[in-house]
């Protein structure tokens, strides 16, 4: 008898219930409990609230901000992701493997801070590019108003066409060449070459590129709170924020958020739901099964007209933004003209070593992103060895709870932890460091997940069968053996997770309290405040920091291939 139970609830069904425990605590109860304060309302289901707020004239247009724009960095992300994916991996462009690089540094850079230098650059009356074209060239108005639609959509285009970019280059690499060729001795030219045959074959990668821009354009609360508020410019995440932060928390302001987080939650499970069909119904077969590489495309002529439109784009977009924020961060006072005479290192001192409120955001988002880090890579490990590894019921439950954070926006995740950890159910964090690291556990648990459950895919059973016949426990098994050999998985977890969380912005920005801003919100609120020369040093700051982070990764990763 006693034999049967422990064959029935031993270390695999121990670790699973820890899993499920550990994901029900930090990612299905407080998204549970978004729907049940939307719908639910004094022990009543009262759907009548819900429409009410629906109904509102600013919330009709925070969810039609949000579908122009998140529709028009779609359209342009996917364009110009497209466009540069083919140059690099399909022609002779001149030094591609470095404009390949170069295409992915946005990748790495908060695009609140690009929102931020590109203020700088084209606020209407006191951007450093307007006033060069109104006060030098006798432009009567400002050459591009960065405050509109347009604006808005340029910058986070920037910034998130590397979806697309990876998604295509990474199709394009792998695409057998035969049909091109055929297409090429058959007398087609390279466009229709390009239209007819290369585009439709990796139409689904370029559609679930797309459809991941679209899914972040939705949720991203910097860009629009930094460029569209000054002109009535709001999405579905600044006006969650507005609610909370300008009526001190009160009852109708929670449930207001509740059904804006809602209509944010069903169209991210919408556009993941038609993610999924695009990549189920990949018709086209791109990848044969023997080794080749795929023919270059002549540019001809095109070699370095197309090179210096890459040199570019890049320099406005990656060069142009980042000299401005350091150049900004160094003046003396803003709006004066870049000469040394106006630049100074005491900026840069202050917010280091000398104020409190800047050196607490750089220590807290940098703890922050060390504990949230460590602890999901652990916890990482766990889950994703109970998912790749043991044969236990409900483990497909366990990797939709995990995974869901991935397709949540940020603000949703802040909303639910404010709801369940604010001391309705007995324990009150709100204002204090912890409710953040909550949230960024459930926030970059997926980001765990995947790194993790990819190491374990390589790890073969037969070593762990062979350590429990030598006579090793199944915890000696994973100490000993397992973890050993995912370290560089859980290396790669840690980085991709504390790097994020250096940077994060809308998730922190509704939780932090009067001593817990991290740099991101630090970033933000001094910008608000008017401070924009320390916002500028802070945010060169933090781009040192994260550019570090990115070399100290690639170093780590290097040396794990060469071991």
């Amino acid at each position: 008898m006693n034999t049967r139970t422990q064959s029935r609830f031993g270390t695999p069904e121990l670790l699973f219930m820890l899993s499920v425990g550990v994901l029900i605590v930090v990612v299905a109860f407080p998204m549970l409990l978004i729907f049940f304060n939307a719908f639910w309302v004094d022990g009543h289901f009262n759907v009548a609230d819900v429409v009410r707020v629906l109904q509102r004239k600013e919330t009709y247009e925070a969810l039609l901000n949000s579908l122009i724009l998140s529709g028009g960095v779609t359209v342009t992300g996917t364009i110009v992701g497209t466009f540069f994916a083919w140059l690099v991996t399909r022609t002779d462009l001149p030094f591609k493997k470095t404009m390949k690089l170069l295409f992915l540094v946005p990748f790495m850079l908060p695009a609140f801070i690009g929102a931020l230098a590109w203020k700088m650059l084209l606020s209407p009356r006191a951007g450093y590019i307007n006033r060069l074209f109104m006060d030098v060239l006798g432009f009567d108005g400002p050459l591009f108003d960065i405050y509109s639609y347009a604006g808005i959509i340029l910058v986070e285009t920037m910034y998130l066409f590397p979806f697309v970019f990876i998604q295509v280059s990474g199709a394009l690499e792998r695409m057998d060449p035969t049909l091109e060729e055929s297409a090429r001795i058959s007398g087609a030219d390279l466009f229709t070459i390009t239209r007819k045959i290369t585009i439709p074959l990796v139409l689904p990668s370029i559609l679930s590129g797309a459809l991941l821009i679209m899914l972040y354009s939705m949720a991203h609360f910097g860009t629009v709170a930094v460029l569209g508020v000054e002109t009535g410019i709001y999405n579905i995440p600044v006006l969650i924020y507005e609610k909370i932060h300008q009526s001190a928390g009160s009852f109708d302001s929670i449930r207001t958020a509740t059904v804006l987080a809602t209509v944010l939650v069903l169209t991210a499970a919408l556009i993941m739901w038609m993610q999924n069909r695009v990549l189920a119904k990949g018709k086209y077969q791109i990848i044969a099964g023997k080794s080749f590489r795929p023919t270059e495309l002549k540019l001809r002529g095109l070699r370095i007209p197309m090179l210096i439109l890459c040199i570019v784009y890049i320099g406005l977009t990656i060069v142009l933004p980042t000299v401005t924020i350091f150049l900004v961060g160094g003046l003396k006072t803003y709006g004066l003209s870049f000469t040394l005479e106006n630049l100074t290192w005491a900026n840069y001192n202050h917010i280091l070593f000398e104020w409190d409120l800047t050196r607490d955001s750089i220590w807290n988002s940098i703890s922050l992103g060390l504990a949230s880090a460590l602890i999901t890579m652990f916890a990482g490990v766990i889950i994703s060895y109970v998912i790749v590894k043991m044969k236990v019921r409900g483990k497909g439950f366990l990797e939709f709870l995990g995974m869901l954070p991935f397709s949540v926006p940020g603000s949703v995740i802040a909303l639910g932890v404010i709801l369940a950890w604010s001391g309705k159910f007995g324990i009150n964090i709100y204002n204090t460091v912890w409710i953040i690291l909550v949230a960024y556990i459930a926030r970059y648990m997926a980001f765990s997940l995947k790194a993790n459950s990819a190491a374990l895919e390589q790890v073969h059973d037969s070593l762990v069968e062979a350590a429990r016949a030598s006579g090793a426990s199944m915890a000696q098994a994973l100490r000993d053996v397992v973890v050993p050999l995912v370290r560089p998985g859980m290396v790669a977890a840690f980085f991709l997770i504390f790097l994020p969380a250096l940077r994060e912005l809308t998730v922190s920005v509704l939780l932090y309290g009067p001593t817990t801003r991290t740099i991101g919100v630090a970033i933000y609120t001094l910008n608000e405040d008017g401070e924009t020369v320390y916002s500028a040093a802070l945010a060169g700051i933090a781009l040192i920091i994260i550019v570090l982070g990115e070399v100290l990764i690639k170093r780590l990763v290097t040396q794990k291939n060469g071991a």
